[in-house]
């Protein structure tokens, strides 16, 4: 085991993938020269060069279709948004071309290309720069989306999606970027579509993303000595989102919080809840819950954004309603 902040561990493991596979190219903002806005590409320009990691213009839509170009030519790109809130000016690149181009291509191409960004508030970044893309993206089929926890979970996705033969949206908290985490010496790829028991419990179910898996970790240790037994599952993609994994979890416990960053309104809470009321309803003692954002933009100020932020203190006001 070693120490390593989150976004060292990202600029690590891009180096490991670049130097095992050559086709591998990285586009983005400030990822060369300053080695990125979170530093999550720092050494990567000097040791690879501008034809590998390019530096590029304030253009989402320019670098983001220049990426679908590279994949079907046989690259492997790895673009990096600032901010996640910026998918949506390359929206048509992402949704119409890049997700799209195997099924109407009838499976002759294919587009190997992971978009990583910073999702998440608590930054004092303001309405545009704070936003939770999952479950937007979530809608449109033909990309995979993976949102990891801890670092060693964000390493190991990373792996996974940069081999993928489809693209594949990467969504990091911001939050974590600066944080250091305990990860295994050698790490390996984790497999797409398979949650992970973060913490195993009898008396509800906690299926978290990103983020909220640690803050519904710190939950669970406060629960536990009031007698309450947290089952919580870091669902580390949504897309595809392992329903099998948190229906047997729900059979035992016989309740169900989603932890989700993301607004509420038609979030991954809403999905999560409504797969397992589709299919095992019966065994619900409770109705399902939800700890999001709630439906407002996010502000700027310090004293109006921490209060809207889903938290530890939110998860856990949560679950005591179920047992009151």
């Amino acid at each position: 085991m070693r120490e390593i902040r989150y976004a060292q561990l990202i600029a690590e493991t891009l180096d490991k993938e670049m130097e095992r596979d050559e086709n591998i190219v990285m586009l983005g903002e400030d990822i060369g020269f300053i080695g990125g806005n979170f530093k999550c590409t720092e050494g990567l320009l000097e040791k690879y060069g501008d034809l590998r990691v390019k530096d590029t213009p304030i253009s989402e839509q320019g670098f983001v279709g220049m990426g679908v170009g590279m994949a079907l030519t046989g690259l492997r790109p790895v673009v990096e948004l600032m901010f996640s809130d910026f998918l949506l000016v390359a929206a048509d690149q992402m949704i119409n071309q890049m997700a799209k181009i195997r099924y109407m291509s009838g499976g002759q191409c294919n587009v190997p290309m992971t978009i990583r960004c910073p999702i998440g508030a608590g930054r004092s970044s303001a309405a545009q720069h704070s936003q939770s893309m999952q479950a937007m993206a979530a809608q449109f089929p033909g990309t995979k989306i993976a949102i990891p926890s801890t670092a060693q979970e964000a390493a190991g996705l990373l792996m996974t999606a940069i081999r993928d033969d489809d693209p594949v949206l990467f969504l990091e908290h911001k939050m974590e970027y600066n944080k250091t985490f305990k990860v295994d010496d050698v790490i390996e790829p984790i497999p797409f579509g398979k949650a992970r028991i973060a913490r195993e419990g009898k008396d509800i179910t906690i299926a978290a993303t990103s983020s909220m898996v640690m803050k519904s970790e710190e939950a669970a240790e406060k629960l536990a000595k009031e007698g309450i037994d947290c089952e919580i599952i870091d669902l580390r993609t949504i897309v595809p989102l392992d329903t099998q994994t948190i229906i047997e979890s729900v059979k035992k416990t016989g309740k169900l919080i989603v932890a989700d960053e993301a607004h509420e309104r038609c979030g991954i809470g809403a999905e999560v809840a409504a797969a397992v009321a589709d299919d095992i309803f019966y065994y619900l003692d409770a109705p399902c819950g939800r700890v999001s954002n709630p439906n407002v933009p996010l502000p700027f100020s310090p004293a109006l954004e921490f209060p809207l932020i889903p938290s530890a203190d939110k998860v856990y006001e949560k679950v005591k309603t179920y047992f009151k």
